[in-house]
């Protein structure tokens, strides 16, 4: 389910689009909602998908541009950040949203941001898409992508 204030983006036609879902493994279950969410949503839509798991969101910029320049149309990018009791967390979400941005503006094809920054397990679990979720972060990236990329499309003609 989207969000209270999320754009709602049904009926998006993604057929021809093919894109990478680049997935991180950390915090499993949350992971997992998000991959689902994703999965879905680019079904629903007709995309092509290719799916690239990656240790964790750390990995997610270099995955993600090798997919782009390797012919993706776009990208989902999906990982989970909790913090902790260390730096580690600004860190890794920092490296992780500024790669990814690079990532699109250096390839001029979308990324999807389904990275969730949480100050805790719950909050993930509460975003992840999953039964009981109050959101589904991963739908909304894969829409937002789809989305993004359609309108590229119709720029370039």
């Amino acid at each position: 389910m989207a969000g209270a204030g999320s754009p709602t983006n049904q009926g998006l036609d993604a057929s021809g689009l093919r894109i990478a879902i680049v997935h991180g493994r950390w915090h499993q279950q949350i992971a997992d909602g998000l991959l689902e969410g994703a999965r879905r949503a680019l079904a629903e839509m007709g995309a092509d998908v290719l799916e690239l798991p990656v240790p964790g969101a750390f990995e997610l910029p270099v995955v993600a541009q090798a997919a782009l320049e390797a012919g993706a149309d776009g990208a989902v990018a999906l990982g989970v950040i909790i913090r902790g009791g260390t730096p580690h967390f600004e860190y890794v979400a920092q490296a992780a949203t500024i790669g990814l941005t690079d990532v699109a503006v250096r390839t001029g094809k979308p990324v999807g941001f389904g990275v969730l920054t949480t100050d805790d397990e719950q909050q993930g679990l509460d975003r992840a898409g999953l039964t009981g979720s109050k959101e589904d972060k991963g739908r909304e990236a894969a829409e937002a992508v789809v989305e993004a990329a359609l309108a590229l499309r119709s720029l370039r003609g």
